[in-house]
């Protein structure tokens, strides 16, 4: 009883928060929108920036990792975290300063990971399709799409490096922005 009261106490409050600032929501949306577009449009510049933008969280998180590692030199786990971190530090410099074969390696990550992901999506939807009814069919073909864009991608690498990560980012992007479109135009209708 308690839990359902709870839950529906924040239901209520998340949308009485979306409602309140559906006007950030919607801004924030358009500008996903728009930087989605523009990757979709210039995916090499988007892979480009991309790579370089991991570069730098890698870099930043791997000095932070070695700082901690030496403030806790005498905790457990120092040498792998302090190997962590200079693997880190070594990954961000790498990608900084030579983007472009390191989205040539990330685009073959990625068709390796969409491969991947196929492959279970479709043993998953294969072995439930008896509880999941009609909606294993979905997810069969959500697996099959994974395998054919990995096939896309990596049939055509390193050439594909070119516009696979801008792209498939660019996709994301617009997807994302439209549905904060959509919750903060519906919210602006509610209130």
């Amino acid at each position: 009883m308690t839990f359902s009261n709870d839950t529906e106490r924040l239901q209520a409050a998340v949308e009485d928060t979306i409602q309140k600032h559906w006007k950030a929501y919607l801004i924030e949306g358009i500008l996903l929108l728009v930087l989605g577009f523009g990757a979709i449009l210039l995916p090499l510049l988007a892979s480009l920036t991309i790579t370089i933008l991991l570069g730098w969280l890698f870099l930043i998180s791997g000095v932070a990792g070695l700082a901690f590692s030496f403030w806790a030199r005498k905790g457990p786990g120092f040498w792998w975290s302090l190997i962590s971190a200079i693997i880190a530090v070594i990954a961000g410099i790498v990608l900084i300063a030579q983007p472009v074969q390191g989205a040539v390696t990330l685009t073959l990550v990625i068709g390796v990971y969409f491969l991947a992901e196929g492959v279970a999506t479709i043993m998953y939807a294969l072995q439930h399709r008896g509880r999941l009814s009609e909606r294993w069919g979905w997810m069969l073909a959500a697996g099959v799409l994974d395998i054919l864009v990995a096939f896309i991608i990596i049939s055509g690498w390193p050439g594909t490096a070119a516009w696979a990560i801008g792209l498939l980012v660019g996709i994301n992007l617009v997807f994302g922005g439209t549905s904060l479109i959509a919750m903060a135009l519906a919210a602006r209708n509610k209130a």
